[in-house]
Parts: structure tokens; sequence; C-alpha cells
């Protein structure tokens, strides 16, 4: 048998019930142990073992919490990160990383001086259609990449003053909420951008935060990749769009997972899960050779489950840590340089401040 991580859970809103609980407990050798609920104890309806606690001191001074997942608004995450490292507990936090990269610096650091694992949860490297992109990239199937387009889009027309991520505040607004999973994507496909342009946007009436992006990385081979999300696209469009020198693949649809965790799957209840129907498979047009290849590429099963499985292999020294928190760090950094370049109204290097002429 596995030796048991005993695992604490910060929050049991709409991340820790739908992506954290259920995916926690369907890895073997993750016990989870506490939840913090300050108002209820909706956790123990599903996870009759666990304690609910109502303090987050209750966790940090459990000398049995070995890992403590922060699933707080972004808002928040700082502080509750540091208290959790400062009581020697591993700490898994909610994406984005923090608001800004002095903050994920301060973390790092402490994490390191604390020898504990510090990781956030950019569970969108393993939803099926991203999954599939890096495969037909590592086959060379496009062949060199010149151009490529991921979207984010949706109808949401009307402010919902309801939700945290509509507020004002550092950490808020929908760059930071599905950004940085379209800006930790890129970079795990392309690297580092070379430089950086972004409009960003408030567009809905009454929003008080941004709620439309869209941001050009460039890369030194000439490589360019957009990043889109607007609140009023009520005709599906592509999710990912390629185009290499051999062809091009083009994605509609979202990753089936966050559906089913949503109505009360996990990857524990089905040997079907991640699994993504045909009609939704991507469309490949493309050259081997002299042979030119259209059709559909089955869409590899999406694996949220593989995240925490690294987790607790990284824990028990298995593995190497697969979300570095220098990774998450950098994509904080972009989404600054992206809000500055929006602000100044020019191209920005991304590891530096010189001046670009706007193109």
């Amino acid at each position: 048998m596995n030796p048991e991580l005993q695992v604490g859970l910060i929050g049991y809103g709409f991340a820790g019930r739908t992506f954290h609980a259920p995916v926690i407990t369907s890895v073997p050798g993750m016990n989870l142990k506490k939840v913090v609920e300050r108002r209820s104890e909706r956790s123990k309806e599903r996870y009759p073992w666990i304690e609910v606690v109502k303090s987050v001191d209750e966790l940090y001074a459990d000398p049995e919490i070995d890992l403590i997942i922060v699933t707080t608004p972004s808002t928040d995450h700082v502080p509750f990160v540091r208290d959790a490292l400062n009581a020697g507990k591993h700490v898994v936090v909610e994406k984005p990383f923090t608001p800004t990269t002095n903050e994920a610096d301060e973390l790092i650091q402490l994490a390191k001086k604390k020898n504990k694992v510090l990781s956030v949860f950019h569970n969108r490297r393993w939803d099926g259609d991203f999954m599939t992109i890096q495969e037909i990239l590592q086959k060379n199937l496009l062949g060199r990449i010149r151009e490529c387009e991921f979207h984010w889009d949706r109808f949401n027309p009307i402010v919902s003053g309801n939700n945290w991520r509509e507020q004002a505040g550092a950490g808020t607004g929908v760059f930071y909420d599905l950004g940085v999973h379209l800006l930790d994507q890129a970079v795990c496909l392309f690297g580092t951008p070379q430089t950086i342009a972004a409009d960003v946007q408030i567009q809905r009436e009454g929003a008080a935060t941004h709620d439309y992006f869209a941001v050009t990385l460039r890369y030194h081979d000439k490589l360019k990749v957009t990043l889109k999300s607007s609140p009023f696209v009520r005709i599906e469009s592509p999710r990912y769009i390629l185009h290499g020198e051999k062809g091009s693949f083009i994605k509609y649809g979202v990753d089936p997972q966050e559906k089913a965790l949503m109505d009360g799957q996990s990857p524990a209840t089905t040997d079907q899960w991640g699994k993504e129907p045909e009609e939704q498979w991507g469309e490949l047009h493309t050259s081997i050779g002299q042979i030119h290849i259209k059709g559909k590429v089955e869409t590899l099963p999406g694996a949220y489950q593989h995240y925490y499985q690294n987790i607790y292999d990284h824990i028990m020294g298995i593995s190497e840590l697969e979300v570095k928190p220098e990774e998450a760090r950098l994509n904080i950094h972009l989404i600054e340089r992206a809000l500055q370049s929006h602000q100044e109204g020019r191209v920005l290097l991304v590891q530096d401040e010189t001046d670009i002429k706007m193109r």
C-alpha cells in the first residue's frame, strides 16, 4: 500500500468542491483529512469521514497534516500560503498564484527556506485537447508553427455582482482568472515569448474589472500566438487554431472534465474519465512527404488526477514536480507586462523594460 499523505483543504466553494476534493480523493495514498468551512459542513455530505474545522489555524496546528490546499479567492492567496508554509506544511494553491510577481517571489523563497513543496493548480495542462496539441507538435505533424490562436470565449453579457472574480481588486478579472490558463499553455508549448502586446478591457455595462482580453505573444522564430477571451461570443468559435508550414489543426469544444466534476463524477467513478465525444475531435489538415492527410484526431483523455498524482509522487521523492512555482510566477509576470502594455499602448519585451515601437 502507498504511504498516506494527510491533506487539509482551505475552502469548500466552487473550486474546492468541484476541482480539488473529488480529484484528491481519487489519488491512491492521498487522504482528505480536514476541510475548513466557516459557515457549513457541506463537505461531509460527500466525504463523511473528514473533519470539518472552522479555522485555518486548526489545519496549521495539526501535526498529521502534510499538505494544505488553498482554494480561497486569489485576493487572499498570499497570507494563506505564507502561513501554511510557516506552519511547516507543503502547499498547493489555486491559480492565479499571486496578484504580483513580488508576492510570488516572497512565497517561492519562503518555500525554499522551509524546504517544502509549493505548487500552483494549473490543471488545464491536463485538458485532453491541450494534451492532444502537445502530441501533435511532438510528432511534428504541422511542421514549424507560424501562428496560433487560443480562445476562451463565452456569452456572459450580464455582470454578476456576487462573484468575487468580477469585483475590483488585485488579482481579479477574467485575465487573471482565465487568461492565466492560456498563458500557461502557451509557455508550455513554446517557451517564454520575446514580446507581448495586449488589449485588456472592461466591456460590459457596470463591470468593475476586466472582462475581455486580446494578447499577442511573439517569438524569435517569427511565431505569433494570440490569446483571446470575450463575454459577447454567442456562436461557438474555435478553442484552438494552429497553423504550421505543413498544415493546420482546428479544435472546437471544451474539455469535458469540469462538467463531469460539476455533475458529481470523479476520476475514481468511471473508466471513461476525460474522454471526449467524437463530434468534438479536432480537424487536422497536413502533409507527410507527398501525402496529404485530412481528418479528425481523437482527443486524448483529460487527466486532472495526474496533477495530484504528481504532487503525491514528488513529496514521496518519486518524481520531479511538474508545475513548479517559478513557472506560475512567470505567468504572473506575463500578466503584469500585458497590463502595462495595454496601459502604455505599446509592445513590451517580456524580460526587461526596453521600449519597442508599437507595431
